[in-house]
């Protein structure tokens, strides 16, 4: 007995030199964004829950001079500091630089031009242009206004990426086909603002949109709001329809109003109504930095840029839509991905590449 118990606590001390405890400081909105906020604690649960000895805890940004003060806490409470969002940037590079001994992983956070990245900072940023690519082309494919919508939160290079990307998925579509889909683009200024969201979207559709994507954290919750209910308005059910009443009454009227989400699956906010989801592997890019942080010898330390190539963008399986979209169309956007891949083809990230973006060679193989 006193064998087994003197093993135990052996064991026990042989863990507890292994805890790596993990801090994440939220951008402004904390939890609950059902977007990079949200996608960014589901990699630290992860974590949690499939890495020997990690902890995690939460500290909630509400406004931008938060983020000094939280990352110092952070920092002094954590072996891993998690900074979230492009506007942490100076402040998390800042704060890195103070606590050499302390790992930080930025998501959605990249280096300014010839900025160093310290050693003990792990970058993670996506290359939402491909992903707002991919999302454009179903669109504009979709489309039966021939006009679709954007909802921008803060004109930031994450945002504005999905933009663009997204315009030249819809440009790509007409070129191939000989369509003039035309993009309606609005911004909210915030974040944080489903309101104003919703307003923006319903503006769109009432300017002839029929398909509106959100790049807008919380306040793109308003936009899915917004396809709601004027989906459920148009096709006359109650708001609380079954999802078989709302596929058949779109085959009925030949159209519907549709809402595109962002950063995570958020298929299921409305279920029939979101088309599909824009998508870039948050969850996985966080728990992989922590995964590295176990070992100080293999930590993934300076900017990792993910994109199709690396499967860290995409879109979602469109679990409740996928009967509605065409077969050649989803044929269609498995070759573009291949040619993604393999570097065949060049997906705008800037108004100058938008410009010159020409599609109009690419050929289906079917």
């Amino acid at each position: 007995m006193k064998k087994l118990l003197v093993l135990g606590l052996i064991c026990l001390m042989f863990v507890s030199s292994f805890a790596l405890k993990v801090v994440m400081v939220t951008d402004v909105g904390g939890l609950g964004d059902k977007s990079f906020n949200d996608g960014t604690w589901a990699g630290a649960q992860m974590a949690v829950e499939q890495l020997p000895g990690v902890e995690a805890e939460l500290i909630i940004s509400k406004e931008q001079t938060d983020y000094i003060p939280n990352l110092t806490t952070a920092a002094q409470q954590g072996d891993v500091v998690i900074g979230v969002g492009f506007m942490m940037a100076d402040a998390l590079f800042n704060i890195a630089a103070q606590y050499p001994d302390t790992f930080f992983i930025g998501i959605d956070i990249e280096p300014s031009p010839g900025q160093t990245v310290p050693s003990n900072l792990a970058l993670y940023t996506f290359k939402e242009h491909e992903a707002g690519f991919l999302g454009g082309y179903v669109a504009a494919a979709m489309t039966k206004t021939g006009k679709i919508g954007f909802v921008g939160g803060i004109e930031i290079p994450p945002v504005k990426r999905y933009e663009i990307g997204y315009r030249a998925g819809v440009e790509a579509y007409n070129q191939i086909h000989g369509t003039n889909i035309e993009v309606i683009v609005g911004y909210a200024a915030s974040f944080e603002d489903p309101a104003k969201g919703k307003q923006l979207t319903l503006s769109q559709y009432d300017a002839g949109a029929d398909i509106v994507f959100a790049a807008a954290g919380a306040t793109g919750n308003g936009v899915i709001d917004a396809a709601k209910e004027k989906g459920s308005s148009f096709y006359g059910l109650g708001p609380n329809a079954s999802l078989r009443y709302i596929i058949d009454r779109y085959y009925e009227e030949g159209r519907g109003y549709f809402a595109i989400g962002v950063d995570v699956d958020q298929d299921y906010m409305a279920p029939g109504y979101v088309l599909l989801s824009i998508t870039k592997k948050i969850d996985v890019a966080t728990f992989e930095g922590i995964e590295s942080a176990l070992s100080a010898r293999y930590f993934q330390s300076g900017h990792n840029n993910l994109g199709i190539a690396d499967d860290g963008v995409g879109i979602s399986a469109m679990k409740y839509t996928k009967g509605l979209v065409p077969n050649e169309v989803i044929a269609e956007l498995a070759f573009l991905q291949k040619l993604a891949v393999e570097g065949s083809i060049k997906i705008p990230q800037s108004e100058t590449e938008l410009g010159g973006f020409d599609a109009s060679n690419i050929v289906f193989p079917f």
